[in-house]
């Protein structure tokens, strides 16, 4: 709006692995939202070898970058957020980032930047909690240097000088070099860097200490994070010998101990496939964000949800799966019959958007997701209040207690 008002702002930072995606995609059009009396901003920022590598060390500081290039652009937004906002009907005292997946991640790491202290008030975390940053040492290791050897020079002369194309065309060897080191690289190998100058810290101490003392804070998670191990399938055998391989230093059979009694006690499937999937859920997605709440709670008002509505998707499938959430935050679920497929379309979906971005826009406006449409929602405290999204909405205490208690005793950090 250009009338002078104050509107509420609601910056959103896109997911795709900080290598793929776009502010401008379809999916994320903000009209819903905006609707709602808030003005929505949806950015870009650098991606893949541009935003996330960092040369500090392998050219003895000749080329600066910090390997953060992706997330200081998005800092740089909020400041031109702060200074332009008022132009379009914006308050900037009533700043909101969020994000999912890696935008998720992104609004953690924004969460631990100083520079971006005071640009923004409030936070909505969407599947993606942060833990899984690299320290220094592993973005010069598994990441700079495969990627310079890819490039085939680290002469910084030659870095200044090579095209785009130039740069990407390295990346496929790139990656195929880092993935040997790691295989979790192949599909996650930009991301930002704890460095304790840009990023200082983890974000689970970090909110611990109090640096956001008075910031509503909002982190949820899809039911179904990590079904694509259903949908590959798996063979008892295979099973504990990859969740071993998830948590090296810790007893995998206990944690599927606990999570076939806890599934099994609910009527949820237990076959090898479905346990994977909901200990690696856990593991990515369900724990450390509930960590990040507990860590946060004692300093200002936090909220918790589960998204648990099943994508229409491969017949049902993937069940509630990662990104399930994005089309009801920005009511786009069924804009296309593409997006139809994956996020469903009908009187039931229609509603569940409204309620969503109801909840979404009253966060932005006062700190509290409560509405009429989805219902109160009580921020998230001893007993853990949950607000569950979906066909049966509603908030339930301590939902999938059982799972997330094998996961005491085991750090957040053993978790990457």
């Amino acid at each position: 709006g250009t009338d002078g008002g104050a509107r509420p702002v609601m910056l959103w930072i896109h997911g795709g692995g900080f290598y793929i995606g776009s502010g401008s995609q379809d999916l994320y059009d903000g009209s819903g939202l905006a609707s709602r009396g808030v003005v929505v901003v949806t950015i870009n920022y650098r991606m893949g070898a541009f935003g996330f590598v960092r040369l500090k060390e392998l050219t003895n500081g000749e080329i600066p970058s910090t390997g953060n290039e992706g997330i200081l652009d998005q800092v740089a937004a909020l400041e031109w957020v702060r200074d332009n906002i008022a132009a379009f009907g914006g308050d900037p005292g009533n700043v909101t980032i969020f994000g999912e997946s890696a935008g998720s991640m992104s609004v953690v790491s924004v969460l631990s930047m100083p520079a971006a202290r005071g640009l923004f008030h409030k936070a909505i975390a969407q599947s993606g909690p942060g833990h899984t940053h690299f320290s220094v040492d592993e973005a010069v290791d598994y990441i700079s240097k495969p990627m310079l050897e890819a490039f085939g020079s680290s002469d910084p002369d030659a870095l200044r000088a090579a095209s785009t194309e130039e740069m990407m065309a390295a990346v496929p060897a790139f990656m195929e070099a880092a993935a040997s080191q790691d295989p979790a690289i192949r599909n996650r190998w930009a991301k930002p860097v704890i460095d304790g100058e840009t990023i200082t810290d983890w974000p689970e101490p970090l909110l611990g200490s109090g640096t956001h003392a008075g910031m509503p804070l909002m982190v949820g998670t899809t039911r179904d994070e990590m079904s694509s191990a259903v949908l590959a399938g798996m063979g008892d055998g295979d099973l504990a010998e990859r969740v071993q391989e998830l948590v090296p230093a810790h007893d995998a059979n206990a944690l599927i101990d606990a999570y076939r009694t806890a599934r099994g006690q609910r009527l949820a499937p237990v076959d090898s496939a479905s346990l994977y999937a909901a200990i690696d859920t856990s593991r990515m997605m369900g724990v450390p964000s509930t960590r990040l709440l507990d860590a946060h709670r004692s300093h200002g008002p936090v909220y918790h949800y589960v998204f648990d509505w099943i994508s229409p998707a491969m017949d049902g499938a993937s069940g509630a799966q990662h990104g399930v959430d994005i089309g009801f935050v920005f009511g786009t679920h069924d804009v296309t019959p593409d997006t139809a497929g994956m996020f469903g379309a009908g009187p039931a979906a229609d509603a569940l958007a409204n309620a969503t971005m109801d909840a979404w826009t009253a966060f932005a406006r006062t700190g509290d997701p409560s509405t009429e449409s989805l219902g109160a929602w009580p921020p998230y405290g001893e007993t853990r209040a949950t607000m569950m999204i979906g066909p049966l909405a509603g908030v339930r205490e301590a939902p999938f207690e059982g799972e997330r208690a094998a996961w005491d005793g085991i750090a957040t950090s053993d978790m990457r």
